[in-house]
């Protein structure tokens, strides 16, 4: 095997540059972590606000975080007379400033949601009235007694289409 040699001077003239732009991309990444991780946190507590609250008044919660294929419907819950099951969004911020929880409902949302309800009820096969709930949550972990909001009958996927 004989030795080749290789030109360094282009890694020599760009060496601080590429260190900089490494450290930049690294700087990124941890960064977009840390605020992913932070999202799913509060997602995942007004989850648990939304359960809560829904328990406390007489639902029965089947499923959390129901998927079928990619999309997914957060609760599935029975009312407390057990005729009516619940397909449940909840949309949680940390401050009502921007928009309301509810309004990040849009059309395509509403659609993946009946379309994985539709799913739900068949391979469960319910025989049940069905309603669409949206329960938003304004607050974060660290302060008090969050808002809570329950739009009860909120959307009907049969009409997006």
């Amino acid at each position: 095997m004989e030795n080749i040699p290789i030109d360094l001077s282009f890694l020599e003239k760009y060496s601080l540059l590429f260190a900089v732009w490494m450290n930049l991309c690294i700087f990124v990444a941890i960064n977009s972590t840390v605020v992913m991780a932070q999202h799913n946190d509060i997602g995942k507590w007004g989850e648990q606000m939304a359960i809560d609250y829904l328990r406390h008044r007489g639902y029965t919660i089947r499923d959390c975080d129901w998927r079928y294929r990619h999309r997914d419907i957060d609760i599935v819950a029975l009312t407390e007379d057990m005729r009516t099951i619940v397909f449940v969004e909840v949309k949680t911020r940390t401050s009502a400033a921007v928009a309301t929880p509810d309004q990040a409902i849009d059309l395509a949302k509403v659609k993946s949601i009946g379309y994985a309800a539709n799913a739900y009820i068949k391979q469960n096969r319910i025989m049940l009235d069905v309603r669409f709930d949206i329960v938003t949550i304004v607050g974060t972990m660290d302060e008090g007694i969050p808002q809570i909001q329950h739009l009860e009958d909120a959307f009907n996927p049969m009409l997006a289409y």
